[in-house]
């Protein structure tokens, strides 16, 4: 009878606590073109890509203190279907994690999603060679929305409209990679599937000037994966990148970061030897060192658990030329406690991807 009692209480209290999220779900139809990004790529530009993105989003009423800070934003997941509407590209389906922020009065509503991708008719060196855009059936892609957004107009029911960006690249992991960037139209119907919503909480008196004070943090990481040169058919090879670096949070938001990355891209090995043969005037042996070392400076977003890193670097070793000696990096890092991350990245020299670089790493 007790343990009854128990049970009845634990119930009860479960029902009565506030609802701390809604969810919604919208389907937007987007049309558009293929950006000219590339003249390597003018052949692939034809008609008009367009597709279907179908999302689930929940929403954020300020339980936390970092839904505050960034205007409650909604998050999710999204699956996009879009034809390219060009043979040689063939189809992309697309599944995302995505997050939604808002301005003027939450009428406006910035999305940005990352995810994967499956394209349907990839690279082949015999039966689709004119296709240098998608080198692998499985690639990483981005997209963007920037809407005006109405929800509720007839009980449920909503709507917004505006424009979006969809890029796709396998980051090099196999050439050729030239990547296709779209620019659409969109229009959406949205649904909301909750009959009620929480109040928004507003416990941060004012978001923007929190006091925070930390030390400098001391970051260790190791990153790797695999790529390939440019040149198609030269082969995947194991790259690992060592960093260090420091880091000092100047608000509860943001971090600048300095420091240094050592490169062991094992791809250059087979194009130094390439470049030796392939280009005598160049003056290459075959013989140069694949290693490079580079310094570079970088912000840290953090939202919750998670932050957004971008970083600008330059190479102070750099034996040979390969797409220059200033690089990027843009993407993700997972907290998990206060001291070890997990970090997906993007490496780039300018627009050209070099590698996906997956990471663990230490922060104390």
């Amino acid at each position: 009878m007790r343990l009854f009692l128990i049970c009845i209480f634990c119930v009860s209290i479960s029902f009565s606590q506030k609802k701390e999220h809604t969810s919604y779900i919208d389907v937007n139809y987007f049309k558009g073109n293929i950006a000219h990004h590339n003249n390597d790529i003018l052949h692939l530009i034809n008609g008009h890509p367009e597709g279907v993105i179908l999302s689930w989003n929940k929403k954020t009423f300020g339980f936390n203190d970092w839904e505050q800070r960034y205007n409650y934003p909604d998050y999710g997941v999204s699956f996009s279907y879009q034809n390219l509407k060009n043979d040689i590209l063939g189809n992309n389906y697309s599944l995302y994690a995505h997050c939604n922020f808002y301005f003027l009065k939450r009428h406006v509503m910035f999305r940005i999603g990352q995810g994967l991708t499956f394209t349907s008719n990839p690279y082949d060196k015999v039966e689709n060679f004119r296709n240098i855009a998608f080198g692998s059936k499985l690639m990483s892609s981005t997209y963007l929305m920037l809407n005006y957004k109405k929800e509720r107009i007839i009980n449920k029911l909503g709507l917004q409209a505006g424009l979006s960006l969809i890029h796709y690249s396998n980051g090099n992991v196999k050439a050729p990679n030239a990547s296709t960037n779209s620019l659409a139209l969109n229009i959406g119907v949205i649904y909301n599937l909750d009959e009620e919503e929480p109040e928004y909480v507003t416990t941060l008196s004012n978001n923007d000037q929190e006091r925070f004070t930390e030390p400098i943090k001391y970051n260790l990481a190791f990153r790797g994966g695999i790529n390939e040169s440019d040149i198609i058919g030269s082969g995947q090879f194991p790259f690992y990148i060592f960093s260090a670096y420091a880091d000092k949070r100047i608000n509860v938001k943001s971090a600048l970061q300095f420091g240094t990355d050592v490169f062991f891209s094992n791809f250059l090995k087979e194009h130094i030897r390439h470049k030796s043969v392939a280009f005598p005037e160049l003056n290459i042996s075959g013989k140069e060192d694949y290693k490079r070392v580079g310094v570079f400076a970088g912000h840290e977003l953090f939202i919750g658990r998670t932050s957004l890193v971008t970083q600008l670097g330059y190479y102070v070793y750099y034996p040979v030329d390969f797409e220059g000696r200033t690089y990027a990096r843009i993407g993700l890092k997972r907290y998990f406690g206060n001291t070890w991350f997990g970090a997906l990245t993007l490496k780039s020299h300018g627009a050209k991807a070099e590698a996906i670089e997956f990471g663990v790493g230490v922060r104390l």
